[in-house]
């Protein structure tokens, strides 16, 4: 429930913070007076003055401005100091997106979150769960030689999932596996051999790291997700394709895991019938 201040405690408040806000900046009663355009006298009975009396909404967002502060924290509004342009420059960024996985920005991210559940929503099947012939035959003809380092990047990755003693929970599409299986889609021409590896592949990365490793698979006819991952309560990554947009403010990174709590839920096949699914696969795949 909101809490209303009365008008002098109010203007105590914006007293106080307004001192503060003073001897931080460096400046005194004259500068912020010209910084301000206003009198002397008006800043000094401002910082002096008693009663419930508030100065106008100008006088504030210039004092704001001129202190490098937010009108609401000097009005007592909010406990951060910092202005929105600011919070929002610190809790959200776009980040550039390679074509594969292997700029270290995406890999500190890894590290950072190591012992935090990570939860994943994949563009296509994980890259760190891939074979090399699978990555090669997806990277190589639009990476050409750094192909080998998207390789490297996705063995490095799992090397860290093993060991850094985090959860990775990765939610997929049904129709994915299946154009996978099928060779539809995006995975036309991959031939059958290939598939057939990738799919023992996750057969025995599954049986080696599960439980720390669970894969949910959804309908999305039914429920719908963009690419995104969720780095414990540290951050959440949303990939638009070029970019990433990282968030890291509390409230979005808690928004991001429960749409990925809605996943889990809504999904067709939990975490202990994907071997099974695996199976039905690969009978797809020998078609």
């Amino acid at each position: 429930m909101r809490k209303n201040i009365d008008k002098r405690d109010r203007a105590g408040l914006f007293r106080d913070r307004l001192v503060q806000a003073l001897a931080e900046k460096g400046e005194n009663q004259s500068s912020l007076a010209r910084l301000v355009g206003v009198d002397r006298s008006t800043i000094s009975q401002l910082l002096t003055g008693q009663g419930a009396r508030l100065p106008n909404a100008q006088v504030v967002a210039e004092c704001a401005t001129a202190l490098d502060v937010s009108a609401d924290w000097l009005l007592g509004l909010t406990e951060r100091p910092e202005r929105l342009a600011d919070l929002l420059a610190t809790s959200m960024t776009m980040t550039e997106a390679p074509r594969a996985l292997i700029d270290e920005t995406i890999f500190g991210w890894h590290q950072e979150a190591a012992g935090y559940k990570i939860r994943h929503v994949p563009a296509t099947l994980p890259d760190m769960l891939k074979t090399r012939d699978m990555l090669r035959w997806e990277y190589e003809p639009q990476l050409g030689r750094t192909a080998e380092q998207a390789i490297g990047a996705s063995e490095d990755r799992l090397n860290l999932m093993a060991r850094s003693g985090s959860d990775y929970e990765i939610a997929l599409p049904l129709h994915e596996l299946e154009a996978f299986a099928r060779a539809e889609g995006y995975y036309r021409g991959l031939p059958a051999h290939i598939r057939a590896e990738q799919i023992e592949r996750l057969r025995q990365l599954y049986g080696t790291l599960y439980p720390a490793l669970r894969i949910y698979v959804f309908d999305a006819r039914r429920v719908f997700s963009s690419p995104v991952t969720i780095f414990g309560p540290l951050l959440a990554v949303l990939y638009l394709g070029r970019h990433y947009i990282a968030f890291r403010d509390s409230a979005r990174v808690t928004s991001f895991s429960a749409h990925f709590d809605w996943l889990v839920r809504e999904a067709e096949l939990g975490a202990r019938d994907f071997p099974f699914l695996l199976n039905r696969l690969e009978r797809e795949t020998a078609i």
